[in-house]
């Protein structure tokens, strides 16, 4: 008995010894790239004539106090089928602003950024949205039959192919879910998402109850950019997954026709976009 008694606190020691040592990684630092966050978004009813983009470069993942705020930059749209051009003014701030914007459905544009002697441009149409039919709640259909769910119906149009991009955002949550939907099965349907919002205690998560209020934005959306936003949604949802694959660099369509290799991050888009709220009851 005393040998185990010895044998136990000697390996106990040898343990807890080992829990202080500190181990050095070296972790590899990529060169900052520019991060070009262009989203034009047109909301029906509106002129859509003020408009934003942020310009920033990216920095190391446990860097969180290194400002990148990227200024100095030139920065234009132009529309390729009427040839108009839209500068937008440099805030000082990594905002770059426009009041004089006009949106033009169905129409190609041309974004240009001029940083520090390389020019990247990107390229997109103006994609129309029809209009939410309907917004309301229900318990029917989602893993809990006790838990209330927000659905939005619209009608997509026939013939057509169509892309959407839903944004659902709860006035308690801080950041928003996010759906990719395509009509490839539904051409010409009625079509319907719900979403409901499950109870988390790790994160401090409630289900939806009376009086909760969430904000909707439906987009219609290019293919291209359907593509890209399934797979950041992926990418985005599979963080803590360990039986996921390794997330990789996910490119957008800024280029640098230049030097290919050094693209920027972020995606050019233009959209038109019907926004709304709900209210649980």
């Amino acid at each position: 008995m005393k040998t185990y008694i010895t044998f136990s606190l000697f390996l106990f020691s040898i343990l807890f010894t080992s829990c202080t040592d500190v181990i050095d990684v070296d972790v590899s630092t990529a060169i900052p790239r520019l991060v070009i966050e262009a989203s034009i978004d047109w909301e029906k009813g509106t002129q859509g004539n003020n408009q934003f983009i942020k310009l920033s470069t990216s920095n190391a993942y446990y860097d969180n106090n290194t400002v990148t705020d990227v200024t100095n930059a030139l920065v234009k749209i132009t529309n390729n089928t009427t040839g108009e051009v839209f500068n937008f003014e440099d805030q000082d701030n990594g905002l770059y602003t426009i009041n004089t914007f006009n949106p033009i459905l169905h129409n190609f544009y041309t974004l240009e950024v001029q940083y520090e002697g390389e020019t990247y441009l990107a390229n997109e149409q103006l994609i129309p949205v029809v209009d939410i039919s309907a917004i309301y709640q229900s318990t029917e259909d989602g893993f809990d039959d006790e838990a209330l769910e927000v659905y939005i119906d619209f009608t997509d149009p026939a013939g057509v192919d169509n892309y959407y991009f839903i944004k659902i955002q709860a006035e308690d949550n801080l950041l928003p879910v996010m759906f990719d939907i395509t009509d490839e099965f539904t051409d010409g349907n009625l079509m319907s998402l719900y979403y409901e919002r499950e109870e988390d205690s790790d994160i401090n998560q409630e289900e939806f109850k009376a009086g909760d209020v969430v904000a909707i934005s439906f987009h219609g959306v290019s293919e291209t950019y359907s593509n890209y936003i399934q797979l950041l949604i992926e990418q985005y949802e599979s963080v803590g997954d360990p039986f996921t694959s390794t997330p990789v660099v996910l490119r957008g369509n800024c280029t640098n026709p230049t030097h290919p290799e050094n693209f920027a991050y972020g995606y050019f888009r233009l959209t038109e976009v019907v926004k709304s709220t709900y209210t649980f009851e």
